[in-house]
């Protein structure tokens, strides 16, 4: 088992630095010119055309200014913005307070649920009212 971890550890580290080689930082400054990539869809046309044939990358567009460096997995945090509703749930004979949260950058059809003492502590400024 030894001898295989470290055959597989040497292999790995071979594909790693030949990658590295030829990886690069992407960086854009104002006046590039960018395609943005589309993801294509089962079942939506796109762009007028269907399947194989749909465009993978859309016309070049000029990048106008430079917010700042992107995170690295590309997310962000959600900042709650309004109680909607309240409702309790019985489990073990244990009542456990759910709220009904809204995010920024959400509609309301796409607000969760999630438990109101982790809320009070993370956000108290909603429940003041």
């Amino acid at each position: 088992m030894q001898k295989i971890r470290a055959r597989m550890q040497t292999t790995q580290s071979g594909q790693k630095s030949y990658a590295d080689l030829r990886r690069k930082d992407l960086g854009f400054v104002t006046d590039d010119k960018v395609f943005l990539k589309v993801a294509p869809m089962k079942g939506i046309l796109r762009f007028g055309k269907k399947g194989k044939l749909s465009p993978r990358f859309i016309r070049p567009f000029e990048v106008l200014e430079q917010i700042g460096p992107l995170n690295d997995n590309l997310s962000y945090k959600e900042k709650p913005v309004e109680i909607l509703a309240i409702k309790v749930k019985t489990l073990h004979h244990r009542e456990i307070t759910f709220v009904k949260v809204l995010s920024q950058n959400r509609q309301f059809k796409e607000a969760t649920w999630e438990r109101e003492d982790e809320m009070r502590t993370q956000y108290p400024e909603l429940f003041q009212q």
